[in-house]
């Protein structure tokens, strides 16, 4: 565990959000992963369009550039961020079998996009999760992680491989 210091709580123990206006605007960027796993007879569905509630990828990546303009909402002490860019990868992976999905995040502020990256990869999932679920209730989201972050102080962050 790290010993780096909570910022998100005061001297007290309570929670707030973290005062930002002192930091400099960085150009910074977050890039987020995912997947959900099915059967190969959901996957096909998927891969061949004939999921009943229609375009399942189009609508999980809009559904995850969506969750990622709207982060701050959802995630109490998260600030509003003018986010500049957000890209929403899905790949149908046969091995898994499933859904893999992928998120990039960009923006020039004083905070950085993890959570909006993180977001985005989470409703992305959920969303496929409900255009299939008439096919199948037992699928799995999983590995949900940061991947990589620039920017700001603490500067460059890569999960390890």
């Amino acid at each position: 565990m790290s010993d780096a210091k909570l910022t998100h709580f005061d001297a007290s123990g309570a929670a707030h959000m973290v005062d930002v206006s002192a930091k400099s605007d960085t150009d910074r960027s977050a890039t987020a992963c995912g997947h959900v796993r099915m059967s190969p007879d959901t996957l096909a569905l998927v891969r061949e369009g004939r999921a009943g509630k229609g375009d399942v990828i189009g609508t999980a990546r809009l559904a995850g550039i969506m969750g990622a303009k709207r982060t701050a909402d959802l995630i109490p002490l998260c600030h509003p961020l003018p986010v500049t860019k957000v890209s929403v990868e899905l790949e149908i992976d046969e091995g898994l079998p499933g859904v893999r999905v992928t998120a990039i995040v960009k923006t020039t502020g004083k905070t950085g996009v993890e959570m909006e990256a993180l977001t985005a990869v989470s409703v992305a999932c959920l969303t496929l999760y409900d255009m299939l679920k008439a096919a199948e209730k037992g699928m799995e989201i999983g590995d949900i992680k940061l991947l990589r972050k620039e920017g700001g102080k603490s500067g460059l962050y890569e999960a390890p491989a």
